[in-house]
């Protein structure tokens, strides 16, 4: 249900619900007062939409997970899904709210990224999270991710906080192919996990970024997921040279092609959510996890002029960390037109009070003492006449001239952004957003102390690699081995269980006491 101003008056919205439900009793009803009540009804219909058509089968699942949580004897009360914002949600309000799930998985990373910035002390981070068919990228800005309270899916609008990421097809499974014209093509199709690439020797015959990267020698076939899987490093060449033959290239070539076309797409991602708004890349350090991240992300950050690289010491499983690293969130909304300057302090405090009641009230019910809840307060701002808004942030308490403050604020960010300002025109508040935060003890990640291990003990083998049509015996070093306080330089290769780094010629590589792997470009 979507009423033109049902963001001022959700009553009608409401009795209209009471009448599907009368006539058709247990019917799943998405009314846009309660998922996004906000101003633009395009935008509060979509998001309305995409809740409607997610809600049964997502509530299906979460009763489902519900009930075998409590076959194996799981009987807390604190169950908590992941959200797109980057905080949880109780299963109960995950069922109404559907939509505010679409990115979750992604979000953890995120969550667990932010610890990152307190363990390492970078506090501008580009997050890389590459996968099996995706790869997702995020800023982290002063120690905070971006978000956005407008995005796509699958082209469809979605008018929710979540965090800002941008997703392009790019994944170990992205298939390359020789089109009609005789051009080299890669992606945006994937093989999937059946067959997957043709090296897993699952029926795969079409070449794809891991077979690539085994051609290469950046993969090993022994040690693959700690070397319980074999890679089968010949169905990979045969793979590669099918589309190198009809482009008459040597099939090393074609895989290093290959793997620089799916670079240069993974690099405008990066670039769209951080140069193409106003941030110097030279400022951050690229953040690599995902199975296949680690595996590109030092020949992007050298290719974007970045300050390094950091790989976390379990990247494989980032994202996952990161759900249990996350505070419970609920977002609120309120959309009230007013000119900036007709208001006062007073007045926008009285705007956010009973959203405030509301959001610690349903905080403490689910369990969360007084001192575990945060509110957060912001405003939705706009030039006059604007069709789009920035969401400033509030400070805790509004003391005389923090408007005026917050107005010089609102045109510098616009500056940033866009690059121009227009502090002679009427600034418009557009909404009112709270979130409310219950707050999750804080994990804390172990530090190491050196143990005193040889660096060059940690090497396993040498390995032929190639790297800009020069094939280099290259050392191996299994991650477990390297001490904190390890260093080594570039052309290498770092294996773990859950992936693979390869630091590129001209790359140097610390361990730090949390035992994240800091790359930066040149010598030690």
């Amino acid at each position: 249900m979507c009423l033109l101003f049902s963001f001022l008056h959700p009553q009608h919205e409401q009795r209209v619900r009471e009448i599907v439900l009368e006539e058709m009793p247990g019917v799943e009803v998405s009314l846009s007062s309660d998922i996004v009540p906000q101003i633009r009804e395009y935008y509060r219909l979509s998001t309305t939409v995409i809740n409607a058509y997610l809600q049964p089968i997502l509530a299906r699942y979460i009763a489902n997970l519900e009930t075998r949580l409590s076959g194996a004897g799981v009987a807390t009360r604190q169950k908590y899904i992941m959200q797109s914002n980057g905080g949880m949600s109780t299963f109960a309000a995950t069922a109404k709210k559907a939509v505010a799930t679409v990115l979750s998985g992604p979000a953890g990373g995120i969550t667990a990224s932010v610890q990152a910035c307190r363990t390492t002390g970078e506090q501008n981070l580009i997050t890389f999270d590459m996968g099996g068919t995706s790869c997702d990228v995020a800023l982290i800005k002063d120690g905070e991710p971006s978000v956005s309270h407008r995005g796509k899916i699958d082209g469809r609008d979605i008018a929710l906080p979540m965090i800002d990421i941008n997703t392009v097809s790019a994944g170990g499974g992205t298939l390359a192919r020789a089109d009609k014209f005789g051009a080299l093509e890669v992606g945006p199709d994937s093989a999937g996990a059946v067959p997957g690439p043709a090296c897993y020797g699952r029926g795969g015959t079409q070449p794809t970024i891991t077979d690539c990267n085994l051609a290469l020698g950046y993969l090993g076939e022994d040690n693959f997921l700690g070397g319980k899987m074999r890679l089968d490093k010949a169905a990979a060449k045969a793979a590669v040279d099918s589309v190198a033959k009809p482009l008459g290239m040597e099939m090393l070539d074609a895989a290093e092609g290959i793997v620089r076309i799916i670079n240069v797409k993974m690099q405008e991602a990066v670039k769209a959510i951080s140069t193409m708004r106003g941030h110097d890349l030279r400022d951050f350090m690229l953040l690599a996890f995902g199975g296949a991240g680690p595996l590109h992300a030092g020949r992007i950050a050298q290719d974007l002029g970045m300050a390094g690289v950091i790989v976390p010491l379990f990247p494989g499983v980032y994202s996952a960390m990161g759900l249990v690293m996350s505070d419970v969130k609920h977002d609120y909304v309120r959309s009230r037109l007013s000119k900036l300057a007709s208001i006062d302090e007073a007045s926008v405090d009285a705007q956010f009070a009973d959203l405030v009641t509301h959001a610690r009230e349903e905080l403490r019910a689910e369990g969360f003492a007084e001192g575990a809840i945060e509110i957060e307060r912001s405003l939705d701002l706009r030039y006059a006449g604007q069709g789009y808004e920035l969401t400033m942030l509030l400070p805790a308490t509004l003391g005389e001239g923090a408007l005026r403050q917050l107005r010089a604020d609102f045109d510098e960010a616009h500056r940033q952004q866009f690059g121009h300002t227009a502090p002679n025109e009427p600034v418009e508040i557009v909404s009112y957003r709270l979130r409310g935060i219950g707050r999750v003890p804080p994990v804390k990640l172990s530090s190491y102390t050196p143990q005193g291990l040889r660096t060059e003990d940690a090497i396993r083998e040498h390995r032929d690699m190639r790297f800009d049509g020069k094939t280099l015996s290259c050392p191996v070093y299994q991650r477990e081995k390297l001490d904190v306080g390890a260093t080594f330089s570039g052309p290498a290769v770092v294996d773990q269980l859950d992936c693979t780094t390869v630091v590129f010629p001209g790359q140097h590589v610390r361990v730090d006491a949390y035992k994240n792997m800091i790359i930066t470009m040149g010598a030690a």
